[in-house]
């Protein structure tokens, strides 16, 4: 057998997925330990209706770039003119201006949205966060090259450290204000960091402003589907804690915030290989194209499949007891949630591989139906769901909304040969014995859960 250190070198497809994939697993990781750390440490110096308070402005700050995305990450990472200077150029253009768009938008919007949440504060701290959009508009197109060639070791270790001066900056502001302003600055300093390294320390050629029509032309084309994609994918992402914050208190939601953060772990480190990793891959080597390209897929999918898996398992339940060791009791609801999150994922987690599979084809448009269904979903589950049995009830209807939406699901991959039934049949049957194994364990938190969030909208 080939030693795993043997497959890492070299620059063959295999070597740079595997590096990748765990450049991407490694970073995210990382970050996650420093985002727990800092979580850790700022439940100590502030309040949790901050940490409420700061996740409706996630959502409008996500909401807003979300809503305006032109898909040029996957443009670049899909187009045969990918390593174009032209082609870079046009796309660096319609990045920053967008960036200075989304910049001017956080400061309009932010007076009617704390008019809507009862927030006051909401419409200082907005259009200061929204600054972050500008300047995550301004970063390089090299960050997507990296990605297009599969080499991620610099770019992730960048992140890292940039994250790493944003908390710092985070928590000794917290300490010396004890102010909800510090999570906004270290939002700032995080992004301009960012910026900074990637600028002068990722290799690859300068960004500068330039237009091509032909290039505008195929980006806005298709970025024209990604753009309606992304919007949907607001609801997708985000959906939850801007319909929850209609139905619970603030500190309500900063409990619910915190078993999200530690829950979604398996599910974004999931996102983040994937979204990093599989559009080059297939856009190399098509699963539909030969056997030999299934089958390699197939051995990726149920690796990746199963360490999820494994993750979701031990927050499903250990969920409680995670919770109560690294938080005092104020937040102890918040092990409830952990479990009853993670166990609403399995769904999702079943067909994540499939959907980038349209992307890497250039098939925008079929991408857009798959998520626009998802967010119909989803809202409609959270919304029946909130009204008859408060949160509980909100989290069991985004697992229904998945499930329901999984035909449409094998439609897509089948499409583009990539849909895999013994993968999916062999983890839905898996994912039921977590779920029930999980509930009936924690049935008495649930119980107790459900009274303390029953509906309780304003």
């Amino acid at each position: 057998m080939i030693p795993v250190m043997t497959r890492l070198r070299g620059d063959a497809l295999l070597a740079r997925v595997m590096r990748s994939s765990a450049w991407t697993a490694l970073g995210y990781g990382a970050s996650q330990v420093l985002r727990l750390a800092s979580n850790l440490i700022l439940t100590k110096l502030l309040f949790p209706e901050a940490f409420g308070l700061m996740a409706l402005v996630s959502v409008f700050i996500v909401g807003l770039t979300m809503f305006s995305d032109m898909g040029t990450e996957p443009a670049i990472l899909q187009h045969r003119r990918g390593d174009e200077a032209a082609f870079l150029n046009t796309a660096f253009t319609i990045q920053v201006t967008r960036g200075a768009v989304l910049w001017l938008a956080s400061a309009a919007i932010a007076w009617p949205a704390a008019l809507f949440y009862g927030q006051p504060l909401l419409a200082m701290i907005l259009p200061v966060a929204g600054f972050s959009l500008f300047l995550h508009g301004l970063e390089p197109a090299r960050v997507h090259t990296a990605g297009r060639h599969l080499r991620l070791g610099r770019l992730t270790a960048l992140d890292l450290i940039s994250q790493a001066v944003g908390i710092a900056s985070m928590v000794l502001l917290a300490w010396a204000t004890q102010s909800v302003w510090a999570l906004v600055a270290g939002w700032i300093v995080s992004s301009g960091t960012r910026l900074a390294l990637v600028s002068f320390a990722q290799p690859g050629p300068r960004s500068r402003l330039g237009w091509e029509p032909a290039a505008a032309r195929d980006l806005l084309h298709f970025g024209a589907w990604l753009f309606l994609s992304t919007a949907c994918g607001f609801l997708v992402a985000q959906g939850d804690k801007a319909i929850l914050g209609k139905y619970l208190t603030l500190e309500q939601l900063g409990l619910y915030n915190i078993g999200f953060f530690l829950a979604s772990f398996p599910m974004l480190l999931g996102q983040a290989i994937v979204g990093r990793i599989l559009i080059p891959l297939y856009r190399e080597r098509p699963p539909g194209a030969s056997a030999s390209n299934f089958g390699r897929l197939r051995q990726m999918r149920f690796a990746l499949t199963g360490v999820i898996f494994a993750l979701l398992t031990v927050m499903a339940f250990a969920g409680e007891g995670i919770v109560d060791l690294m938080y005092d009791p104020r937040y102890s609801p918040a092990g409830a949630i952990l479990v009853l999150i993670a166990v609403v994922q399995i769904p999702s987690v079943i067909g994540m591989t499939y959907d980038q599979a349209a992307l890497a084809a250039g098939d925008s448009r079929s991408f857009f139906l798959l998520t626009a269904a998802r967010a119909l979903g989803l809202v409609c589950g959270l919304i029946i769901g909130a009204e008859y049995l408060g949160l509980v009830g909100a989290l069991v209807g985004q697992a229904m909304a998945a499930i329901a939406v999984y035909p449409l699901l094998i439609w897509l991959a089948r499409r583009h040969g990539a849909w895999d039934p013994l993968h999916d049949l062999s983890f839905a049957a898996l994912g039921v014995l977590i779920a029930m194994g999980a509930l009936y364990v924690d049935s008495g938190a649930i119980t107790e859960l459900s009274t303390l969030f029953a509906r309780s909208a304003p």
